[in-house]
């Protein structure tokens, strides 16, 4: 399953890795995808992701959610 979450405030590949390091440590989560150019971060999951947790996390990283 992938679920995405529009983030906003990225600008350059230090974003994308501050994005994809808050993400890929939450339960059931297997791997993160940061797309700079269209502001997402895709979460690719075995089973239920806690989406209210990702952007907490991504606010407290420095970014918005979109």
């Amino acid at each position: 399953m992938n679920s995405v979450i529009k983030v906003k405030g990225m600008s350059c590949q230090h974003c994308v890795m501050a994005v994809k390091k808050a993400l890929s440590s939450l339960d059931g989560v297997k791997e993160v995808d940061v797309n700079l150019e269209k502001g997402e971060a895709t979460l690719i999951h075995d089973g239920p992701v806690d989406t209210n947790e990702a952007r907490q996390r991504i606010v407290k990283a420095g970014y918005e959610i979109g």
